[in-house]
């Protein structure tokens, strides 16, 4: 057999898709700095948490949901409502001043 243009007697492999990549090893991590001083307790920010409500606003929510479903609110409506109270008061707003929030829009 001829020698091809390859530089060998075997022909090139027919395999399509992406090459593999080689993974170069992993530099080794910096040496973590080290820890400052805790600041002072009254320097330290409170957040509130923004998932739950506590049970005063759930028990201030069901109150007012009672209320509206007197006043003749449909099912679907109270629905988006409520989710509408829930979003805001779940960033501190009352009952109340969330209401207003929603209706005045």
């Amino acid at each position: 057999m001829a020698k091809s243009s390859y530089g060998n007697d075997e022909k090139p492999s027919k395999k399509r898709g992406r090459p593999k990549k080689v993974k170069a090893p992993e530099p080794e991590p910096a040496p973590a700095p080290a820890p400052d001083p805790a600041p002072a307790p009254a320097q330290e920010k409170v957040k509130k948490s923004a998932g739950k409500l506590t049970d005063k606003q759930r028990e201030d929510l069901k109150k007012h949901m009672e209320k509206m479903k007197k006043g003749g609110m449909g099912v679907s409506e109270m629905k988006s409502h409520r989710m509408k109270l829930m979003s805001r008061m779940r960033k501190g707003m009352s009952a109340d001043a969330a209401h207003k929030d929603v209706m005045k829009k």
